[in-house]
């Protein structure tokens, strides 16, 4: 019964990419689907961690990135293709779910050297949680860095709440965790990224939701790399550049050799 579900929500997300720049309703994707309209949202959601619709956006925005740094569009046909209307919402949502504006997207190749941490979340003068956990290595004998980070759902987008890079799969320690609900995301960037499409480069892995109280330390929050799948959601963070990377707005430290 799981692999005939996940083969209907597959259908759903073939369905989203062939049609990204047309209206997609929940209708149609429920019909793609094979369900009635109420049971697929479910059965979506319980597959892949977020909603149809937000699924949908996030895959907007992914082919975005993609041609940003494979065609000589320009911005405004860009968002075009991927179903925007208006140009200025487009910059607006991309660069606020991938931490840089499209034109600084495309001129960095698709890579950034810095990710920073939403210092809103925390609340000034009280103290936070701390998340630890380890990071299981991926089924590959290549080797990358990994990103680590807490973000409020199953979408790698925007700034996360508190981050880390590692060097190699291991132990991890978040600090500076505020109050809240969040979900452990982690993903590892091929070594040699310009051998592979991004797909085939990125390794992904999760935990959650994770309950953070005031003061507490949540221990044992483990993920495993895998190979990203079609039903993962898509990461829209820029993926770090593998020559140089820094921890903006936390405490910076260098790499391991």
């Amino acid at each position: 019964m799981e692999t005939a579900i996940e083969q209907a929500v597959e259908r759903v997300v073939a369905t989203m990419r062939d049609q990204l720049g047309e209206p997609l309703t929940i209708d149609d994707m429920a019909r793609a689907a094979m369900f009635s309209k109420f049971h697929f949202s479910r059965i979506f959601q319980r597959v892949t961690g977020v909603s149809p619709g937000r699924f949908l956006w996030a895959l907007r925005l992914q082919q975005a990135k993609k041609l940003l740094v494979s065609t000589s569009l320009n911005v405004s046909d860009i968002s075009v293709r991927v179903g925007y209307s208006s140009v200025g919402t487009f910059s607006s949502r991309f660069s606020k779910s991938v931490g840089l504006s499209p034109t600084t997207y495309r001129r960095l190749g698709g890579f950034t050297s810095e990710i920073s941490v939403d210092s809103g979340s925390s609340t000034p003068g009280r103290t936070n949680g701390i998340v630890e956990g380890t990071v299981w290595p991926r089924p590959s004998g290549q080797r990358g860095l990994i990103f680590v980070g807490l973000f409020p759902d199953r979408i790698p987008q925007g700034r996360p709440v508190s981050c880390t890079i590692l060097d190699r799969p291991g132990p991890f320690v978040l600090t500076k965790v505020p109050e809240g609900v969040w979900h452990l995301l982690s993903h590892s960037v091929d070594s040699r990224p310009d051998e592979a499409s991004e797909e085939q480069s990125l390794f992904v892995g999760n935990y959650g939701p994770i309950t953070v109280r005031r003061d507490s330390v949540v221990k044992s929050a483990d993920v495993r790399l895998k190979p990203m799948r079609a039903l993962d959601p898509p990461i829209l963070l820029a993926l770090l550049d593998v020559r140089k990377t820094a921890l903006n707005s936390v405490s910076s430290h260098e790499l391991a050799a």
